[in-house]
């Protein structure tokens, strides 16, 4: 795979002899679970180079430049919230600037303007980016993150979403800038701002990212050296971020929730200990095999992530417990010595390139989902670094497409020649064509020949519609003012007596099935909505004469 070179060589060259030949920097490390991570290089000079690799909840699915604050409470899959605290040096010093993502109704088009209010000012609370609650014209079928919820639900702490979601993809600002790219595996839906189908091509990172590495696990990263780049002294940077890594220094209490804000029930506080750095020195040249690693981590990364600034060690940060603060990543042995991270220059000539995977199968597969094996290639395991699977809908894969298909967020590490590995791909559309290619990667990321299969998902699935079926269906979003304000009469009147409970019960016997065809059709979400608009009157003047009693 081709990679970008973000700058331009010849003005941050050493002044040396250029490199000749293939070449190419490899970075080992193994990580805790769920970790966010970025690996960069500079030059001596600390001048940026390249980005070899991130994790791609941040490099393709926008986890940095979403829409609202970026103090958010969270959940696993929270789809809201711009994480400008995950990678702050990185993004700092990526040598890129993209307009910031904004939820499509803040008027003011300035992300820092609600945090400049008091929450005493009663447009506080209705503030564009400190609204979780979107109308269902700004709202959009989500496959990849999930709707949010509050602490307790059954699917709170699921990793995948138990039923369709609805949510504001936001817009491009014109005022406000950030580091991070946006997310990139949309296309554009009704009611989506139009500047969404600037996304991708905005995203220069997409091409290094990768599923986010099994914890406990080896990984490695590989670079070809681009021809042009001159021999001479560099920097790698590791970069992780790890949600809720909690601490004394760092916890709910020193990080809180945001307060005046509606929806503040929802999610959980996830700020702890800041992103940490680790930093390998090492020297590029052609036709020579040179290493470095590091024991120790360099510093951290600003908490709120307002600049760029190394923050050098000191005792906030957590540095003898496995798999927080310090030792995000494992200190382990290899190459005669122990290391967090170790990376590698060597010779690289391009012709040790993996074999096709074989025989790719269905084993099973529903309306969102499908499992598929496939034979790992006979090239080697040594050959064999990871596997780069994607999914395009409707329009059969090749070559001259596969970059531009969706990449699946399921990390499959690479196991013997010919035995069967498994993928599960999820977040999908019933009753759609797709097409599933897989190419096998080596150690330099030099990737082999293309394997697809095709697979038509199958009806929709019954019973996977959460509660307040229809009406979240009808307004595309479980945050809507109305949805919310539906589900409190529920809550605080409905199932308070009997009557009230047998039609919760008989709510919840039809409900699903009745979203599920709510939910696809937008001629039935505005009918459904119409017919919903007198009983969210009739709650509204209850609950009124309720308070007002």
């Amino acid at each position: 795979m081709v990679r970008r070179l973000l700058v331009v060589l010849a003005a941050i060259a050493p002044t040396v002899a250029a490199a000749d030949g293939k070449q190419c920097v490899d970075a080992q490390f193994t990580p805790t679970d769920h970790l966010q991570i970025v690996a960069w290089l500079e030059t001596g000079s600390g001048q940026y180079v390249d980005t070899l690799f991130i994790t791609q909840q941040t490099g393709s699915f926008g986890l940095g430049n979403r829409p609202g604050r970026y103090d958010f409470n969270s959940g696993p899959m929270w789809p809201y919230g711009r994480r400008i605290d995950t990678f702050p040096v990185w993004s700092h010093r990526n040598g890129q600037s993209f307009p910031a993502v904004i939820f499509q109704n803040d008027p003011n088009d300035d992300p820092a303007y609600c945090a400049s209010l008091s929450a005493t000012d009663p447009s506080y609370v209705s503030c564009g980016e400190n609204n979780l609650s979107h109308p269902t014209t700004n709202s959009s079928v989500e496959n990849h993150y999930c709707q949010p919820l509050v602490p307790g639900s059954p699917a709170f702490d699921a990793m995948t979403c138990p039923s369709p979601s609805f949510t504001d993809k936001g817009k491009l600002s014109t005022t406000a800038t950030t580091g991070y790219p946006p997310r990139t595996d949309l296309s554009l839906q009704q009611y989506d701002s139009p500047s969404i189908a600037m996304y991708k091509a905005l995203d220069p990172f997409d091409a290094v990212s990768q599923p986010t590495p099994i914890g406990g696990s080896i990984s490695s990263v590989g670079w070809p050296v681009p021809d042009g780049l001159a021999d001479g002294d560099y920097v790698l940077y590791v970069e992780t971020a790890l949600e809720s890594d909690f601490n004394a220094s760092y916890d709910s209490t020193s990080q809180p929730s945001p307060s005046g804000i509606a929806w503040s029930g929802y999610g959980v506080p996830t700020r702890g200990q800041p992103s940490i750095l680790y930093a390998v020195p090492i020297t590029i040249q052609a036709g020579t095999t040179t290493s470095g690693s590091t024991t120790t981590y360099a510093g951290y990364g600003d908490p709120s992530g307002a600049d760029g600034d190394i923050r050098p060690p000191d005792s906030t940060i957590t540095t003898t417990t496995p798999g927080t603060g310090a030792s995000r990543l494992e200190l382990v042995a290899g190459g005669g010595a122990m290391y967090r991270v170790l990376v590698t220059s060597a010779p690289d000539d391009g012709t040790n390139l993996p074999g096709t995977p074989a025989q790719l199968a269905t084993q099973s597969i529903s309306g969102t989902d499908a499992n598929i094996t496939f034979v790992a290639p006979s090239a080697g395991i040594d050959a064999v670094a990871g596997y780069d699977i994607r999914v395009l809908a409707n329009t059969p894969m090749t070559d001259d497409n596969f970059d531009d298909a969706t990449p699946i967020t399921t990390r499959v590490d690479p196991t013997a020649p010919g035995s069967v590995q498994g993928v599960d791909v999820t977040g999908l559309l019933p009753l759609t064509d797709y097409w599933i290619g897989i190419r096998a990667f080596n150690g330099c990321h030099d990737e082999g020949p293309l394997a697809v299969i095709h697979v038509t998902t199958s009806d929709r699935d019954s019973g996977t519609v959460d509660a307040c079926f229809v009406a979240t269906a009808a307004y595309g979003s479980i945050l809507a003012n109305d949805v919310e304000l539906l589900r409190h009469f529920r809550d605080t009147w409905l199932e308070t007596n009997v009557l009230g409970e047998l039609g919760v019960e008989t709510y919840y016997t039809f409900g699903p099935a009745l979203a599920g065809i709510v939910g696809e059709s937008e001629l039935l979400r505005s009918t459904a909505r119409d017919l919903l608009a007198p009983v969210v009157h009739v709650v509204e003047r209850a609950l009124a004469h309720t308070v007002r009693r």
